[in-house]
């Protein structure tokens, strides 16, 4: 036998070997484990699968057919309230009915970086692909539009732009008004604008009220204004999925910032939380809740995405703990001292890789029927890496008369994904219009759906829970010294 054919077959031999060894690490982990036991207020956590590479099942969009909608309860309509839209993202109703959108994708990446080596450039090459298989990749239009219904018949009969790249707009997503003033969410900047309700135009140019660290991983950047209206919170996700980069890039990421809108000094809020998204106040408390997808790569049945409330100063465990006390031991950075003993378990579990993304309580005057009166919704985008895939939805998730979620998800909106594993569409976030009705962004088709039950009268509002704060503890207290004593008292009275 010649050495030429000796060297052939070897090789032939390890590329079999090779091609076998990369089928058995990429054809990812199937979920084993009911999906609505990883959701709900007390989810199981299964035991880690640790991935070298990601499960990845794409979700090819092939958009909705004329005269197509989404699949909504019986007594439901959903029609278009716009069409046509390049990547619509997050919406905002104003105060007199007009409805803005932001039209964007993630900023671009520098193709020149110096400091990219081998491993990042096949990441980010394979990170691109898998962005143009679902639908996100391309340039941002990097546009705010005006939608306007002037005839009530539940169709934008005007699409006006109100902002674009010239006017300082950089991949935005986050949009808030108060008091004249239009704020806009950039991936590295809030801005803010003079606007009168009802203009076409913006009366002013950009006020830049506060960087924030830009593009990354986890692009998108909502903000939210406080009732008051004197403060502002900005939910900003990781660069990376467990910090693999360094701890150093993920400074001011992972968390909710609060802003002054008088001192502009802004502080950490919330952190530990790997990509919070929607923002929303709870009506029987009035604090600040958010959406989080939380981290990949340990299987299909791991992580669930979270809707949370965000008490100030709160640490959701990101990246080393998650769920309060689950060590996840993947990550190399330096764990801090105690970090479990103040970690917080998260109110309620959508499921793992749903992509939960806009989020909305119940709002007075709502027209979703009794069946949706007391709770939140959220727009779930749906998942790359989980088998089968998940999210592709919006659900409800019901409260109670306390303001603690329970029960499960239910889906109001879904029919976005196709029996062949493609996608219509998929929605991404969930806000008001102010006749009730409830309108959904639907990115990669380009449309935003309007739900409303017509037969349902205009739903009363959530009273507000009245009552006594609790006292400052003023010494810390080992709960299970606390059970002993209380057990030992108990024994000493018998």
């Amino acid at each position: 036998m010649s050495i030429f054919r000796k060297v052939a077959i070897a090789l032939v031999v390890f590329l079999l070997i090779a091609g076998a060894g990369l089928f058995f690490l990429t054809r990812g982990d199937t979920a084993d484990v009911d999906f609505a036991s990883v959701t709900g207020p007390d989810p199981v956590l299964q035991e880690p699968n640790e991935e070298s590479f990601p499960t990845v099942q794409i979700a090819k969009p092939v958009g909705w057919d004329e005269g197509e909608a989404p699949e909504a309860p019986e007594g439901f309509t959903v029609g278009r309230f716009a069409e046509g839209l390049d990547h619509p993202r997050v919406l905002y109703t104003l105060p007199n009915g007009d409805v803005l959108v932001t039209l964007t994708r993630a900023p671009e990446r520098p193709s020149d970086a110096e400091d990219e080596g081998l491993f990042d450039s096949i990441y980010n090459w394979i990170a691109d692909k898998l962005f143009a298989a679902a639908g996100a990749a391309g340039a941002s239009a990097n546009e705010v539009v005006l939608l306007r219904d002037r005839d009530g018949d539940g169709v934008a009969d005007i699409q006006e732009v109100l902002l674009d790249a010239e006017a300082g707009m950089d991949s935005p997503s986050g949009i808030a008004w108060h008091d004249g003033t239009l704020y806009i969410a950039n991936h590295n900047a809030v801005l803010a604008f003079d606007y009168e309700l009802g203009s076409a135009t913006v009366s002013s140019e950009a006020r830049k009220l506060m960087d924030l660290p830009p593009g990354g991983g986890h692009w998108m950047r909502n903000i939210e204004v406080h009732p008051d209206g004197d403060r502002m919170y900005i939910a900003v996700g990781s660069v990376s999925n467990i910090g693999e980069q360094g701890m150093e890039i993920e400074e001011g990421r992972a968390m909710i910032h609060e802003l002054s809108l008088t001192s502009l000094e802004a502080r950490p809020y919330g952190v530990g939380l790997r990509n919070p998204n929607g923002l929303d106040f709870s009506p029987w408390s009035g604090e600040l809740w958010t959406t989080v997808n939380e981290r990949d790569m340990l299987g299909s049945d791991l992580v669930p995405d979270y809707l949370t409330n965000v008490p100030v100063g709160v640490n959701y465990g990101w990246p080393w703990v998650y769920y309060k006390d689950t060590v996840d031991r993947r990550v190399t950075a330096p764990r801090p001292r105690f970090l479990i003993e103040y970690t917080r378990y998260p109110e309620f579990a959508l499921g793992p890789h749903v992509a939960a993304l806009g989020l909305v309580f119940t709002k007075e005057g709502h027209r979703m029927g009794d069946a949706f009166a007391s709770g939140a919704f959220v727009a779930q985008h749906g998942s790359w890496n989980r088998k089968p895939p998940s999210g592709y939805n919006v659900v409800y998730v019901d409260f109670d008369e306390f303001g603690n979620p329970v029960g499960k998800p239910v889906p109001l909106l879904t029919g976005f994904l196709n029996e062949d594993g493609t996608t219509k569409g998929r929605p991404t976030w969930v806000e008001w219009a102010n006749d009730g009705a409830l309108l959904v962004s639907d990115d990669t088709a380009g449309i935003i759906w309007r739900v409303i039950n017509p037969a349902s009268e205009p739903g009363a509002g959530i009273d507000e829970i009245e009552g006594e704060p609790l006292p400052p503890s003023r010494e810390l207290v080992d709960p299970r010294r606390a059970l002993e004593e209380d057990y030992l008292r108990t024994q000493a009275a018998q």
